[in-house]
């Protein structure tokens, strides 16, 4: 399609009120949902996709693990429910963790868009659900099959009218129900939202659909992309990153980024086998977690769509733990693809060091706690970062997560949503990793059970082995840590049980340092030591300063 109809202030100006469209799609959801996983930690994101399902805007908050993948999951719905047997009022669901996003915590929901009696878009959204049945949040099943509930692509609603026998199947194997289904119908109430937002705007724009405008904006976007690429010089260039795996079992993420042109190549080719525990990833994943960087690193301020992709490609070897086979255990993929981005721009940091950033502490521990309160059932998950890498030119941020920007949010909504009582979250002196530009600053969270039996614990953690490392000559940050206040450490990705009135301290590790520590500037030294940031040891050792 030509752009001749589109002069670039008025294709900027649709394009900012189509981002604008998934962006009140984004704060319905967070207004209606149920679990503070949604309206807290910012575990969701909303899509506005074309006719054909291509992404045309995405909300500008929304998590990295679901960047350019919701175009892929309705793929799928539409191979079961084709798009020309869909109805105003139908939504379409599913879980599966090969179609969407990598586990099946993560509920991926999409309505068809219709005006004067077409199909002209769909909204999608998907978030992460408090429950899902199986063994909750875990890292230890051996098999998709424990970790819950499967919903493969069918009609959560017809027409406007509730499939009854779908949710009383969700109820039935969850353990939190109307939180799931509340967060579920926050979802489905933001595509409504979605669907009224995009009939306004083709009334106001006098578009009879989004083809044209779909075709231009995208084409804008894989130019974007495609010049930023071209920047690079030709090369191959190649980095390896260890994760702490399983136990004994360390696992290895080799990447390969080769440039020629305007295109990228990422490979993986390397890496180590999946396992029979939660950390594999599914091809899903790898790319979402791929992308992201590389679009933040080569191409941060365009607007993200179908199109900013095209002239990547990302490729893993089948049966690795990042292109797992089904039946995978997957549940905990996170504590894999959060280290893509460190393997990602520690090939950069060979030919442009100055648009990345040293590796950050994710994944970090994430204690999920389940039980009852009160003849209630509860379970919650705290989510927590550490710190993220420095750059050339800035340090790095404290208690800031990198690559995905979930949080813990407010403490006191957590609190209010399970009897888990948080005494303390102080910055830990000395574990941002030492720079030329120090790492963000890792932070210890101190917990304990306020119920009058045991709970169960999941732990989903990372980086206790392998620290997030330096760039150019940085340190790395301090290594993530938890423990029971008696001195036992509970298994790191595992079950285990607090008692009440049990506490519990996560140490969060800190972001990589960048650059040689000798040339930062003593001015900074001594302003991180009034701060609190290093400890006068600290400073002697890593920096050379004494006073």
């Amino acid at each position: 399609m030509s752009a001749d109809r589109f002069d670039p202030v008025s294709l900027q100006i649709l394009w900012s009120r189509l981002i604008s469209i998934a962006d009140e799609a984004a704060a319905a959801l967070l207004r209606t949902s149920f679990s503070t996983i949604v309206r807290e930690s910012n575990d969701f994101a909303t899509v506005l996709m074309d006719a054909k399902g291509a992404s045309l805007a995405e909300n500008s908050i929304g998590i990295p693990s679901f960047v350019g993948l919701l175009p892929r999951t309705l793929q799928h719905m539409l191979d079961e429910m084709p798009a020309d047997t869909l109805r105003p009022g139908d939504v379409l669901i599913t879980n599966d963790a090969w179609m969407a996003t990598g586990h099946q915590l993560d509920v991926t929901t999409v309505s068809p868009i219709f005006r004067k009696g077409r199909l002209v878009g769909f909204a999608g959204a998907t978030s992460h659900v408090p429950d899902i049945g199986g063994v909750l949040w875990s890292a230890d099943c051996t098999e998709v099959y424990e970790e819950g509930l499967r919903i493969l692509p069918t009609k959560l609603m017809v027409e406007g009218k509730e499939n009854r026998e779908l949710v009383r199947l969700i109820r039935g194997n969850v353990r939190v129900a109307d939180q799931v289904m509340g967060d579920i119908a926050a979802q489905v109430n933001a595509q409504a939202v979605c669907a009224r937002r995009l009939s306004e705007f083709l009334d106001d724009t006098g578009l009879e659909d989004l083809t044209e405008l779909s075709a231009v904006l995208q084409a804008r976007a894989d130019a974007a992309m495609r010049k930023a690429i071209a920047a690079l010089p030709d090369g191959t260039w190649r980095h390896v990153v260890k994760a702490d795996g399983y136990e004994d079992q360390e696992t290895t993420i080799a990447c390969a980024i080769t440039k020629q042109g305007e295109r990228l190549t990422v490979d993986y080719a390397g890496t180590s086998p999946q396992i029979a525990r939660g950390l594999n990833c599914v091809m899903n994943y790898t790319y979402a977690y791929t992308v992201y960087p590389l679009k933040c690193a080569l191409d941060p301020d365009t607007p993200r769509n179908e199109g900013s992709y095209r002239a990547i490609e990302v490729t893993a070897p089948e049966g690795s733990i990042l292109n797992a086979r089904y039946p995978a255990a997957v549940n905990a993929r996170h504590l894999t693809g959060l280290f893509l981005s460190g393997a990602i721009y520690g090939c950069l940091a060979q030919v442009v060091p100055e648009k990345v950033i040293a590796d950050s502490a994710s994944p970090a521990p994430r204690p999920v706690t389940t039980g009852r309160a009160k003849g209630e059932r509860f379970s919650q998950v705290l989510f927590g970062s550490g710190g993220m890498g420095a750059g050339a030119g800035r340090d790095g941020l404290n208690a800031v997560a990198f690559p995905t920007n979930s949080g813990s949010g407010s403490i006191e909504a957590f609190e209010a949503g399970a009897p888990v009582l948080v005494w303390r979250k102080d910055l830990i002196p000395d574990s941002g990793g030492p720079g030329r530009w120090r790492g963000g600053l890792g932070q210890e969270v101190e917990l304990e059970v306020m119920t009058e039996e045991p709970v169960r614990l999941s732990l989903i953690s990372d980086r206790m082995k392998h620290p997030a490392g330096g760039l150019m000559g940085g340190g790395a940050g301090l290594p993530a840590k938890v423990v029971k206040a008696d001195g036992t450490h509970p298994h790191p990705k595992g079950r285990s049980t607090l008692q009440p009135g049990e506490r519990l301290v996560m140490n969060y590790g800190g972001g990589g340092g960048f650059g040689d520590p000798r040339q930062r500037d003593p001015a900074a030294v001594r302003r991180d030591i009034e701060d609190g940031y290093v400890t006068p040891d600290g400073a002697r050792r890593d920096y050379g300063i004494t006073s």
